[in-house]
C-alpha cells in the first residue's frame, strides 16, 4: 500500500514541477527570465512547497493507516484474550 501511495505523491510532484518547467520556459521567452531571476527562484520555490505538500499529505495518510492498522490489531488480541 505504501508504493502505491508513494507514486501518486511522486506523480503529482512531476507534475508540479512540469508546470513549473512551462511557467519558467514562458517568462524566458517573454523575456523576463534573464532580467528578473528572483522569478525562477519564486517558481523553483513553489515548486519545492508543492511536493512538501505533496509529500505531508502522503505521510498524515500513512500515519492513518498505520494506526488504523494498530488499533485492529490491539481489538484482535483483546478479543482473544477475553475468549481465553
Amino acid at each position: 500500500m505504501q508504493s502505491h501511495w508513494s507514486l501518486i505523491a511522486l506523480d503529482i510532484a512531476a507534475e508540479r514541477s512540469r508546470e513549473a518547467d512551462r511557467h519558467r520556459l514562458a517568462a524566458i521567452a517573454r523575456g523576463y527570465g534573464a532580467s528578473n531571476p528572483s522569478r525562477s527562484r519564486q517558481l523553483a520555490a513553489r515548486a519545492v512547497a508543492a511536493v512538501s505538500r505533496s509529500f505531508a499529505w502522503l505521510a498524515r495518510r500513512l500515519d492513518e493507516c498505520v494506526a488504523d492498522d494498530l488499533a485492529d490489531a490491539l481489538h484482535t488480541e483483546r478479543l482473544a484474550a477475553s475468549r481465553s
